[in-house]
């Protein structure tokens, strides 16, 4: 390993860088045409289930109303339920249940439940320690081939390194200065203490000429690895622990590195501070900022420091001031040095690292960081990129995919040089998920729905809304799970569990979303409330099945609300068959159907009926028509027309 300025830096100076809405009370209404009556689906649902009626589906769906608005007592009882009839769940119904019945203090019970969880759910983070992969070489030999890396064309003989992006320009750290009367060299490294830089950049990333930064930031020592923010008015940058021609040292009478800060007033940069949580007993540096700016991250061996050094943030407040810096934790840090950190606008965090597997030295790894802060798998971007020597100090422009790194691999033109890639191909592979959200009863489109992403163990991952057309996009994995839900004020929240394939491209997954208070004026069709597009018989037979039951149990329920709601039922076949044979079904179970809730207690004179058989086809499907399954199933539908209220 070359005896470089990197090494000062890293090594000598000990461092190495849809709720509910409260349910209101509804009078019942007078016989007016232009009354409305609004059926609450959840609590219709309840009641039945209370009279003993059982369905994995209508348990998930009871469960998760109480779930998702924080009744974790009631959602127990129903995820009870669920359980009861099976076990054969996705796993987030294991940890929902589990994380209920811990509510209700039936911990051993939400123990037994949780490690069922683990076992089903694999590396969920809750449930599982990191484990490393023994295949590592092969992760890395899959992930190489993705860069085209050249010299950038900037480097000097001496050591260059640590680059940054300056509105349209390229700001670097160089020993090169040698010229200077008074320009010293390191007694440890013999090599000239590093300053700033600075090239101006053409659209395919090619530096111009070089020249100095700016004298104002210049010190006797080192200073190196700048961030900037976009508008180009303040910079964040590494220094040897020199302020005002004051050198400070720790308790071994060495001089540490901190990050200081900048503001560029009149031409100039000016106003040079160093950051509060610096110290004289550790070292901080290789600043970064966070896309949108509120959150630095950098290196540090500081206490709660796992290795020789980590990677951690700090919150930048709206006055200026910082909150208290974070350690990023064991996912991103280990026991060797995880040090120049670069963020993305994708939520991608790249870094160099020594203690994750890697080809020898630093090498750079990526993250994808989680809305809730967590980390996913780290990845060795692979060779091209990566050496057995240190390569550290990657940073890349999201739009272009082009970027640039450092290394002092074999066969550069100084200590540590500086190369310029085109990124041809993403490491990670990734897919459009998208689709429509619209009304399950009308199909009308549902603009501003809040769509979640969560991951297989229920972390949330983004947040989006429907834009006008009821459509939203989302950014997802290949190859990964996801859980996908759909929330709406007065809608049932809706969740869908999905697959990505393992492939570029795009998958569509729409949501049709059920009404929680159902709107409904004579001449609507009830069913539409709950879904029930077809009320289901043994084939050639009008005898009441189980699943027919259920249904009929939910419009019995809105009868009993609404003593005055008359009901007209209407059964429809496909075009299959006689015309005189369809009529002749049809209109049995029509008045099976009748039969059914006048003996559950409803009154025979609310209730009229008849079979249509194929007279009212819904589409284009008559005799002699090729249709699809799908189009005649449209034909075959029972319908709940409310005649008076």
């Amino acid at each position: 390993m070359k005896n470089s300025i990197l090494l000062f830096i890293t090594i000598v100076s000990a461092f190495s860088f849809n709720c509910f809405a409260q349910k209101a009370r509804v009078s019942i209404a007078e016989k007016k045409y232009d009354n409305y009556a609004y059926i609450d689906a959840i609590k219709t649902y309840e009641r039945v289930a209370e009279k003993g009626y059982k369905s994995v589906d209508m348990f998930k769906k009871l469960g998760n109303s109480y779930y998702y608005n924080a009744q974790l007592d009631q959602a127990a009882k129903w995820y009870a339920e669920l359980f009861a009839m099976t076990q054969d769940l996705e796993p987030e119904y294991y940890y929902r249940y589990a994380q209920s019945l811990r509510s209700i203090g039936n911990n051993a019970k939400a123990d037994e439940i949780m490690q069922k969880f683990n076992q089903l759910a694999g590396n969920d983070s809750r449930g599982t320690l990191f484990e490393k992969d023994r295949n590592f070489l092969e992760e890395i030999k899959a992930n190489s081939g993705r860069y085209q890396v050249e010299n950038a064309g900037i480097n000097s003989k001496y050591s260059d390194y640590g680059s940054s992006f300056y509105l349209n320009k390229i700001v670097f750290a160089s020993a090169r200065d040698t010229g200077s009367l008074g320009q010293r060299k390191h007694a440890w490294t013999n090599q000239y203490f590093t300053n700033l830089y600075v090239a101006d950049l053409d659209e395919a990333m090619s530096p111009a000429k070089v020249l100095k930064f700016d004298r104002n930031i210049k010190s006797r020592f080192h200073e190196s690895t700048p961030t900037f923010t976009k508008d180009g008015k303040t910079m964040y940058f590494t220094r040897n622990n020199f302020l005002e021609g004051k050198k400070g040292k720790d308790g071994n009478n060495i001089t540490l590195i901190k990050i200081y800060k900048a503001n560029f007033e009149n031409d100039k940069w000016t106003n040079i501070t160093e950051l509060p949580f610096n110290s004289d007993s550790y070292s901080t540096a290789h600043p970064a900022l966070s896309a949108d700016e509120k959150t630095l991250y950098f290196a540090s061996d500081m206490p709660g420091t796992f290795g020789q050094s980590d990677l951690f943030k700090v919150k930048i407040n709206e006055d200026g001031s910082f909150g208290t810096p974070e350690n990023l934790g064991k996912t991103i840090n280990t026991e060797g040095r995880e040090t120049f950190p670069f963020l993305t606008n994708e939520n991608e965090i790249y870094f160099a690292s020594d203690g994750h597997p890697g080809l020898g030295g630093l090498d750079i790894f990526v993250s994808k960081m989680n809305a809730d802060g967590t980390f996913d798998k780290v990845q060795n971007i692979g060779t091209d990129a990566n050496s057995p020597q240190d390569d550290f100090a990657y940073l890349i422009d999201t739009k272009t995919r082009r970027g640039f790194f450092s290394s002092n691999r074999d066969g550069g033109q100084g200590y540590d040089d500086i190369y310029k890639f085109l990124e041809t191909k993403k490491l990670v592979c990734e897919q459009e998920l998208y689709g429509e959200i619209t009304d399950l009863a009308t199909g009308e489109i549902l603009p501003n729905t809040k769509i979640s992403l969560l991951d297989d163990s229920l972390s949330l991952l983004n947040t989006v809304y429907s834009d006008e057309k009821g459509n939203y996009f989302l950014t997802v994995e290949c190859g990964k799970r996801y859980s996908v839900r759909a929330a709406k004020e007065e809608y049932t929240t809706k969740e869908e569990i999905i697959t990505i394939v393992k492939e570029n491209g795009r998958t569509h997954l729409p949501f049709a979303l059920e009404k929680a208070r159902c709107k409904v004026a004579v001449g609507d069709d009830l069913g539409k409330c709950f879904g029930i597009k077809m009320i289901y018989f043994d084939f050639d037979k009008s005898d009441i099945r189980m699943e027919a039951a259920l249904d009929l149990e939910k419009i019995l329920d809105v009868m009993n609300q609404y003593p005055t709601m008359k009901l007209d039922i209407r059964s429809h076949t496909d075009s299959r068959g006689t015309f005189k044979y369809n009529e002749s079904l049809s209109d049995r179970r029509a008045k099976s159907t009748i039969k059914w809730l006048v003996k559950n207690g409803v009154n025979k004179n609310r209730l009229t009926g008849k079979g249509y058989g194929e007279n009212q086809l819904v589409n284009r499907c008559t005799d002699g028509v090729d249709c699809s399954e799908e189009e005649h199933q449209m034909n075959r539908r029972s319908e709940f027309i409310i005649t008076e209220l």
